[in-house]
């Protein structure tokens, strides 16, 4: 009579975890294609959201190297370098700095670069557009 208890609870306490597995699995590919549909639409690599690697936001980027978020695709380049290399060099392990710290200033570098990488090519595209395109002409010798 023992056997037949330890038995039914055997195989009851396999079919709960078998279904708990299956439910975090199906659980965990949603929310992979979910991630993969934001990143497909562009939804998840804005300021909003950060990249299916990880990735640190926008905002956080600004407030790791403490400069305002850029507005309206205008950004100022130099006082983020400025502060990049000298919040960079102040957490030198070296000179006692965090090597911690220093990882997570140079990923908001390239957050912001990442930001501001479609923001140049918009401007640059505009100057084009007003100038009017210009081929370059190269003379033979």
């Amino acid at each position: 009579m023992a056997h037949r208890f330890v038995l039914t609870a055997f195989v009851t306490g396999s079919r709960i975890l078998g279904r708990s597995f299956v439910a975090a699995y199906k659980q965990a590919q949603a929310a992979s294609a979910y991630q993969r549909a934001q990143a497909k639409s562009g939804n998840g690599g804005g300021s909003v959201g950060a990249s299916l690697s990880g990735g640190m936001t926008l905002d956080e980027a600004c407030k790791v190297l403490n400069v305002k978020p850029p507005a309206g695709g205008q950004a100022n380049v130099e006082e983020v370098l400025e502060r990049y290399k000298r919040l960079f060099d102040a957490n030198d392990p070296q000179k006692g700095g965090s090597f911690y710290l220093q990882s997570k200033i140079v990923r908001a570098k390239e957050r912001f670069e990442r930001e501001l990488g479609p923001m140049k090519e918009k401007i640059e595209q505009e100057a084009e557009a007003q100038e009017g395109w210009k081929p370059k002409v190269y003379k033979d010798r």
